[in-house]
This record gives C-alpha cells, structure tokens and sequence, in this order.
C-alpha cells in the first residue's frame, strides 16, 4: 500500500514551490507575452479598421467631388455653347440685318439712278424733239 508518513507532506512542499517557481518564473511571462500578443493583435486589426473605414470615406469624397467637378464643368461647357450660340445668333441676325439694309440702300440708289436717268433720258429728247422741229419747221418760238 501506500505510506503516509512524513514524505507525502514534504511531496506536497515540493509541488507547491515548483508550481510557485514555474509560476513566477514561465507561466507570468508566457501569458505576459501571449496577453501582449493579443493586444497587439487586436490593436492592429482595430487600426486596420479605422484606416479602412477613412480610405473608404476618403474614396466617397473623392468620387462626390469629382461628380461635383464633372457637373460643374458640364455646367459651364453647356453655358459656354448656349453664350457661343446666343452670339452666333446676334451676330447672323446682325449681318442679315445689315445686308437687308444694304440691299434697300442699293434699291434705293438704283430707283433714284432710274429716276435721273429717266429724267436726263426727258431732257435729252426734249432737246432732241427741239432741235428735230427746228430743223424741219425753221426756227419759231416753241411755247
């Protein structure tokens, strides 16, 4: 059988050192290192979180300004097209204008030329309808 004499408490003192000793000496630092471990673990996934989450509100603001540059710049291009029309516009309108102005100062300068020529056309054949009677009839006084 088994003896308990003074040796079992003695095997006792023995376990509860080692355990003491292992204690202070392996299993603190092991699960100091391990619990270290653990938090380093867990901070770099949490920073990994945060950065993740900042590039991803970065990449939304990133892609809202950009919509915002695009319709800006959309903006301003379709203004500039409507300004370019609006003084196409004016300035067609403004030719037509003054070629409409220009062809009825012709017409009238033609008319008044007509006119001259009409009348310088009356002069000439009344000096020549003159002439032509005083020639055939002699001179007497036209009245």
């Amino acid at each position: 059988m088994f003896d308990f004499d003074a040796t079992l408490p003695f095997m006792a003192l023995q376990f509860l050192l080692l355990a003491a000793v292992l204690n202070a000496i392996f299993y603190k630092p092991l699960t100091k290192v391990l619990d270290d471990r653990d938090s380093y673990i867990r901070t770099n996934t949490l920073e990994a979180r945060e950065s993740l989450a900042k590039a991803e509100r970065l990449a939304t603001e990133y892609e809202q300004q950009l919509a915002d540059a695009r319709r800006q710049s959309q903006a301003t291009v379709e203004a500039a097209q409507l300004e370019a029309k609006k003084i196409t516009a004016e300035k067609i309108a403004e030719a037509q204008k003054e070629a409409q102005s220009q062809r009825e100062q012709a017409s009238v300068e033609i008319e008044q030329q007509k006119q001259q020529a009409f009348s310088t056309l009356e002069q000439q054949v009344d000096a020549l309808s003159r002439q032509i009677l005083e020639k055939l009839l002699g001179p007497t006084p036209v009245r």
